[in-house]
């Protein structure tokens, strides 16, 4: 603070040290006695050293209000000290008007925002009557080719839920509810969402009950392991196996699919990232992991992956488990 106050008073000493220099020059010339000539440059010393001291304590309490603003100066404009200073009062003016800016910046994004929220929640719930029609009409059909239409009439349904999903992550509130709940009843769920195509792949389920309770929000977490069971049933081929355990506090959903290339492996939660299967089976978003990971985030859980092409994939979920510290 020191050097930085210092740095602004270049001129100010300058200027009485060259005054000083051409009283000092006067004086010898017209010999005049050494005595007042030392009086007064005692004099104007002292001065200088008060006016100095008064200076620098100012300019520290200045920008120790300053420091004291910074912590609020994310989330609002903040209310600055008074200054006579010209200058600072032109830079605070300019402050003043780029907070103004950002705030109805903000405001317009967020006007967008919710107004996209409500269209694509609105066309949400009006697709889901035709969807229904035609889950009906698909009961007319017989039993040979119902299933395979059933179950694209099925994805449908699940890119609709991403769509809301991938909405509410991204917006400043939601709907998060920690509560104790039984994990079996949330793995119990979504494995009876994809009930249908675990029979249409003929693809097998290994799966016991935890009798575990974890600290959760029951709809996220059903929805993060639903995610992951998707791509499980869409990447693991017929006549498959998919795992669901517990090791460790830790939620294991693993398959004996294609399996991730290794140098795709750290990229599958990057938003729009799809990576060598998804190149080749031209219908991945690169959504489903994206929305997993910021899933675990708002949860708080740690989510890992593990995966050797031609072998299958493990996924990881972090469980809170019922503890003292959660009273």
């Amino acid at each position: 603070m020191l050097k930085s106050w210092l740095a602004r008073q270049k001129g100010a000493f300058g200027l009485p040290v060259l005054a000083a220099g051409i009283y000092s020059i006067v004086a010898y010339l017209y010999h005049i006695p050494l005595e007042p000539v030392l009086y007064t440059f005692i004099l104007v010393g002292a001065a200088a050293a008060a006016y100095a001291a008064l200076s620098f304590s100012r300019y520290a309490r200045h920008c120790r209000e300053i420091e004291q603003l910074l912590p609020a100066a994310e989330e609002a404009e903040p209310t600055l000290p008074e200054t006579s200073d010209r200058l600072e009062g032109d830079y605070q003016q300019m402050l003043h008007l780029v907070c103004e800016n950002r705030a109805a910046l903000a405001a317009s994004a967020e006007a967008r925002r919710h107004e996209m929220l409500d269209y694509y929640t609105l066309w949400a719930h009006q697709i889901k009557t035709p969807i229904a029609a035609m889950h009906l009409l698909l009961q007319a059909y017989p039993d040979g080719t119902d299933g395979e239409l059933d179950a694209e009439l099925f994805k449908i349904e699940q890119y609709v839920e991403m769509v809301l999903s991938y909405l509410r992550l991204g917006g400043e509130t939601n709907d998060f509810v920690l509560r104790r709940e039984p994990l079996d009843d949330i793995l119990h769920a979504a494995v009876r969402k994809f009930a249908r195509l675990f029979v249409l792949k003929r693809i097998t389920l290994e799966y016991r009950d935890t009798g575990m309770m974890v600290l959760t929000d029951a709809k996220w977490m059903r929805f993060l392991v639903e995610q992951i069971l998707s791509n499980a049933l869409k990447y693991t081929p017929r006549g498959g196996n998919i795992t669901l355990r517990v090791e460790n506090n830790t939620l294991v959903i693993a398959d004996n699919g294609i399996g991730i290339r290794a140098e795709d492996l750290p990229r599958i939660f990057e938003k729009g990232f799809t990576g060598y299967n998804g190149r080749k089976d031209q219908k991945a978003t690169g959504l489903g992991l994206y929305l997993c990971s910021q899933t675990a985030k708002k949860l708080n859980v740690s989510l890992a992956a593990a995966s050797t092409p031609g072998k299958g994939t493990k996924l990881r979920i972090g469980l809170c488990t019922e503890s003292p510290e959660y009273e």
